[in-house]
């Protein structure tokens, strides 16, 4: 479960990074302003759960059952949210309505809350360390 985290929490900041760059370089010729903030969000808090990806990859405070339900949660909170964002944004590129999918990106944020607060009840509920 741990290379899967850690995978994951690479990837979403290397896409992260790649994303952020196209936002800057390329798409700020092609969508309104208000777009490319919009797809910066995207961005960054796929880069923010990249980074807990990646602190869950490292820590042995939590059970692998814990790992799995976060890993799970935050995969399909970041594809749902950040994903949603991204086509949301560039929705004037394409022929294609994206805002049909609209209702993906709230439901992407709270699965996001959701597994935020599963990891906060898991620290809660760990009985508290002697040393």
């Amino acid at each position: 479960m741990n290379k899967k985290l850690l995978v994951a929490g690479s990837l979403f900041g290397l896409l992260g990074v790649i994303l952020g760059a196209f936002a800057t370089h390329t798409l700020g010729n092609l969508i309104e302003p208000e777009n490319i903030a919009s797809f910066n969000t995207g961005v960054r808090y796929q880069i923010y759960h990249a980074f807990l990806f990646l602190l869950l990859g490292f820590t042995d405070m939590i059970s692998k059952r814990t790992k799995q339900i976060m890993f799970y949660g935050l995969l399909t909170g970041v594809l749902l949210f950040s994903g949603s964002i991204y086509v949301l944004a560039t929705n004037a590129l394409t022929s294609f309505d994206f805002k049909t999918i609209a209702l993906l990106t709230p439901i992407g944020g709270l699965i996001l809350i959701l597994s935020w607060a599963y990891l906060l009840f898991t620290f809660v509920r760990k009985p508290v360390d002697k040393n």
